[in-house]
């Protein structure tokens, strides 16, 4: 579970299946912390740059709901905002908790779990996104539907591809073009797209002529495409690349953040991942390094 990010030729067709896995955080103070790669291993620190949890993790996710997802060897656990194991590394993949529950897989099927480490779910998916708005993407004989939090299905598989639930609507694709569906399953917005992101910020990427912008809930286009790859708006502000180089617009389309990194993440709680080469660092909203690129 690496962090989400951006990079040149990633976001082919569905941008929101950086989240929603198929196989081939808040703390509980308000007060957030992000993964950190010093050295090859991972420990957190807060938005103002300070390190909180030492580098000891192999990998690690996002802290949601007061727990992180961490690897340790070949499999992933979860630890608290102290850093202390709550749930014993045991699972191929773990992501972050969201609506209570965390995706996790076993035996190469996804399943969820509760906060305490007991099975939700039973690991039976061969697909599977996180809970937004009570549903989850999973992936059934091919074809993608939705399940409630028992796992009894809200909407039947169907579509090609989903994505979460956001704004009260989530991404599919039928064929080869991406729309939307609402809450009940009926397309909200017709496929139309070479490729599509959730809808965040009342804002959602899309693709046409291989050129990325965005369109309201309405589906009018209120960014015209126009580059090389995007992400997802979160607080205010959305990935972008120009020339190779990634920076961030804000929701009127204009450059907040120059292009200037290799690769970059969504923001997150005031602060974003950025790269240069093989080394993240964080910036702030302003752009400004609250910690510095480290390998």
């Amino acid at each position: 579970m690496k962090l989400d990010r951006l990079r040149l030729g990633v976001i082919g067709c569905l941008v929101l299946l950086v989240a929603v896995i198929v196989f081939a955080a808040t703390m509980p103070s308000g007060q957030g912390i992000f993964p950190v790669r010093m050295n090859g291993k991972y420990g957190f620190i807060d938005r103002s740059g300070t390190l909180k949890l030492q580098p000891q993790f192999d990998n690690a996710g996002k802290f949601k709901d007061g727990r992180a997802p961490v690897q340790m060897g070949a499999a992933w656990g979860y630890i608290d905002g102290d850093g202390k194991l709550i749930i014993n590394p045991q699972f191929q993949i773990a992501d972050s908790f969201s609506d209570g529950l965390a995706m996790v897989a076993m035996n190469q099927k996804f399943g969820y779990i509760t906060q305490d480490g007991k099975i939700a779910i039973n690991s039976q998916f061969k697909g599977a996104g996180g809970f937004h708005d009570g549903k989850a993407p999973v992936l059934v004989n091919g074809k993608w539907g939705y399940i409630d939090k028992s796992g009894k299905f809200a909407i039947n598989p169907q579509f090609d591809e989903a994505g979460m639930y956001s704004d009260g609507m989530a991404l599919i694709r039928i064929g080869h073009r991406y729309g939307y569906i609402d809450d009940s399953g009926k397309i909200a917005i017709n496929p139309q797209f070479e490729g599509a992101g959730n809808f965040s910020d009342g804002l959602a990427l899309i693709r046409m002529n291989k050129k990325a912008g965005y369109i309201d809930r309405s589906g009018k286009i209120v960014i015209n495409p126009q580059f090389e790859e995007a992400g997802d708006f979160n607080n205010g502000l959305a990935v972008i690349a120009m020339q190779n180089r990634f920076g961030y617009i804000d929701r009127k389309g204009k450059i907040a953040i120059n292009p200037q990194f290799d690769e970059a993440g969504d923001f997150d709680r005031g602060l974003a991942p950025v790269w240069l080469g093989d080394r993240q660092g964080y910036i702030n909203r302003e752009g400004r390094y609250v910690w510095n690129p480290t390998v």
